[in-house]
């Protein structure tokens, strides 16, 4: 199958792992605040393992190839890193959003409904884990883009049930909050096309659209979801997730790679 396509709907099932995540929402189950915290702390251990594992070593090994061992390698990490968190801090600063437990940030923008904050939100989440699916894949690399796919659905499920129960808990109905947590998870399919696209089209940006998702991702784990799972006090729950999330993208990687 064309890289593009196979980029598209890795993207594609692992965006809609957050539904799978979502379906206790529909049948009116809820979780404690301990165990979603733990949760997201296992999706955080996931994508920080995805971040070195499956994007900044095999860009670096691409970048070597290509200009040999040295400072050059290095430095399209560095960049590649630093735009990415550039460019997701300044969605997060500039778009308007909301966050479940710290409020509203971003500017003022009284005239949207409540929901589109949410999604908001929700979409600059998981844009840099499609773009991470999209990439593996584009990079002709099966194994590769199997393992990132399989890595990030992982992790998106609990992220789903996170986000339904966010809405049950605000007095949305189930059947609302079910399909507003499936429709967070359609946003990887469109930033996973778009990054399949730029490395199948050019090999140059394989390692630099490698860096950035790892970048992108880095500054989501750091500055959304790590401090939401400590807030309520469970930070322990939340670093035994994250471990075990870990080591779980970690055995992938190092299994299916």
């Amino acid at each position: 199958m064309n890289l593009i396509l196979l980029g598209f709907f890795g993207s594609l099932a692992a965006g809609m792992m957050t539904s799978v995540g979502a379906v206790p929402a529909l049948f009116g189950r809820t979780v404690s605040r301990k165990t979603t915290d733990m949760m997201l702390g296992f999706a955080a251990g996931v994508m920080l393992a995805a971040t070195f594992f499956s994007l900044l070593a095999p860009a670096i090994d691409i970048a070597s190839d290509s200009y040999g061992e040295g400072a050059i390698p290095a430095a399209i990490a560095v960049a590649g890193v630093l735009l990415g968190a550039g460019i997701i801090m300044l969605l997060d600063e500039h778009l308007p959003h909301e966050h479940f437990i710290s409020g509203r940030e971003g500017p003022e923008a009284t005239e949207l409904r409540r929901i589109w904050l949410f999604i908001f939100a929700i979409a600059l989440h998981n844009a840099p884990e499609g773009m991470a699916v999209g990439v593996g894949f584009g990079s002709g690399n099966m194994a590769a883009g199997t393992q990132i796919a399989l890595g990030i659905g992982l992790q998106n499920a609990p992220e789903g049930l996170a986000v339904a129960v966010a809405l049950l808990s605000k007095g949305y109905n189930r059947v609302f909050a079910f399909w507003v947590a499936t429709l967070t998870g359609l946003i990887e399919p469109v930033t996973g096309l778009l990054a399949a696209v730029a490395v199948s089209v050019s090999g140059v940006l394989l390692p630099w659209g490698m860096a950035f998702a790892a970048g992108a991702m880095l500054y989501v784990i750091s500055h959304e979801i790590i401090p939401e799972t400590h807030r309520h006090g469970h930070q322990s729950r939340a670093t035994h997730g994250l471990l075990f999330g870990f080591m779980l993208m970690m055995f992938l990687d190092v299994w299916l790679g």
